[in-house]
This record gives structure tokens, C-alpha cells and sequence, in this order.
């Protein structure tokens, strides 16, 4: 057995996890705001990722790198290994705490909405819906925040957050969804 004098965040860590809450946008486009939605169970990277990475392994390609938000996790290790191999994890304040994103040996990414593992079922799935759409519109933090609030309410917080570029008609339609 050999020993390392690496500290612990830097050894590959690895993991058996349960098949992961996943739904994909199906045609795989790159044209979508995001590719699908995760439900993890928990908030450790090192039981959730694995599960997670050998999913999109198999619809989209291997992946090498996964890009998550430095907040919402609770250790933050900078490899993982997973299926023979080590993947990089990097950990950004600037990437949203409801976005992961993997990139692919391909060259391609996959960028989920990460729902917080209290979310109930029900609110789990539909956020998960909107998420895997082709035709959404609505920016991974904004999701929970679209199901759970008022429409018009979503919306100019989602205005404010994105600098004014909410597009218009999404706003009409929103309000059009509150009046009924």
C-alpha cells in the first residue's frame, strides 16, 4: 500500500453512488440555455458526482472536468475518481449555485440545474421539466424561484438579476400567467 503526502483535498477520491435524479433536454442540442436537471440526495460531491458522471458518460460522452459553485457543497475535492479514470473539479464563486456544468472529452458541456436535495418530489420534477425543455428561457437560478413565486414577481427579479435583458415577450407572457 503506498501513502501520500498529498493533503485530502488533493488525493482522487472515490465513490459508489445510487443512480442519480437526472432528466435530459433528449435531442442532446447545443441551443438550449440548459441541458437537463439534477436532483442529488445529498450536498457531499464525493457520494453525488460519480453517479452523476457515469450518467452523462453514457448519453453525451466521457466526461473530464465538472464546474460547480464553491457554495452548496459540503467538502470541496479537487479530483474524483470515477470508472478508471480522475476528473478535475473546479469550484467557482462566479458559477451560479443552482449551475454544474461537465465538460466532455468531446469538447462538448453540460450544463444542469442542480436542485437542492430538501426540494420536495413534486417541486424536484417540475423544476427538472422546465430545465430539460429545449424552448426554456429561464437561467438555472431562476428556476426554483419561477416555480415557487408569483410570476410577475420571478420575472422582474430575474430583470433586475440579469442587468434589464429579460426578453419581453417572456415578461408579457408571465404577466399574461398572474392576471389569471
Amino acid at each position: 500500500m503506498t501513502t501520500s503526502t498529498a493533503p485530502r483535498d488533493r488525493m482522487p477520491l472515490a465513490s459508489l453512488s445510487p443512480s442519480p435524479r437526472l432528466r435530459l433536454e433528449p435531442t442532446g442540442s447545443s441551443r438550449t440555455l440548459l441541458d437537463g436537471g439534477w436532483w442529488p440526495r445529498s450536498t457531499d460531491p464525493v457520494t453525488e458526482l460519480p453517479g452523476l458522471v457515469l450518467a452523462i458518460d453514457t448519453l453525451r460522452g466521457p466526461v473530464t472536468r465538472l464546474i460547480l459553485s464553491a457554495d452548496g457543497w459540503d467538502t470541496h475535492p479537487v479530483r474524483l475518481a470515477v470508472a478508471g479514470r480522475i476528473l478535475r473539479l473546479g469550484y467557482f464563486t462566479s458559477q451560479p449555485l443552482r449551475l454544474l456544468t461537465a465538460i466532455c472529452a468531446n469538447r462538448s458541456r453540460v450544463d444542469l440545474l442542480v436542485v437542492p436535495p430538501d426540494t420536495t418530489a413534486a417541486a424536484a420534477g417540475a423544476a427538472m421539466i422546465v430545465a430539460a425543455t429545449a424552448t426554456n428561457l429561464i437561467r438555472a437560478q431562476h428556476i426554483p424561484l419561477t416555480l415557487s413565486a408569483s410570476p410577475v414577481a420571478a420575472a422582474e427579479d430575474a430583470w433586475e438579476d440579469e442587468g434589464g435583458h429579460l426578453a419581453g415577450s417572456r415578461l408579457a407572457s408571465l404577466r399574461r400567467q398572474a392576471i389569471r
